[in-house]
């Protein structure tokens, strides 16, 4: 039995659900830091948790990076 990509599933919520999952990751990222809380990710396997300095060093860094579509 092959496994297929999420993005060729025949249901549409499917196909759209890592990006909406991806949408609310930030969203959590994002009141975590307005909020001067931590989260905790699954990383390599791992729990880790990730302070509010920590995100905030991450998002000055990408502020840097990004480009508009």
């Amino acid at each position: 039995m092959s496994i297929r990509p999420i993005s060729e599933a025949k249901c549409p919520d499917l196909r759209g659900s890592v990006a909406a999952m991806q949408r609310a990751a930030e969203l959590a990222r994002e009141i975590a830091i307005q909020t001067n809380t931590g989260i905790v990710i699954v990383r390599d396997g791992q729990i880790v948790h990730v302070s509010a300095a920590e995100l905030r060093e991450v998002a000055a860094n990408n502020a840097g990076t990004r480009t508009t579509e």
